[in-house]
């Protein structure tokens, strides 16, 4: 992911909790990458198993830093 974009949510939602662990990744382009990986809850029929990767390249890292001062966050 390089590049974050707002676009409000239509309807809020509950979420459950899951488990998050990070990575510094090398990408393709050799540029260091954040990688966060998240699994199931526990509710989930596959508890623990990875559903979701992203890797933000430093582009994103910094648009996050921005998002998180901007919003006091």
């Amino acid at each position: 992911m390089n590049n974050i974009e707002y676009q409000a949510l239509e309807r809020e939602s509950k979420h459950t909790e899951a488990a998050c662990t990070f990575a510094v990744v090398t990408g393709s382009d050799g540029r260091k990458c954040l990688q966060l990986d998240t699994y199931g809850s526990a509710s989930r029929e596959f508890r623990g198993k990875k559903s979701q990767s992203i890797r933000l390249t430093p582009e994103a890292v910094q648009q996050l830093k921005a998002i998180f001062k901007e919003h006091g966050l």
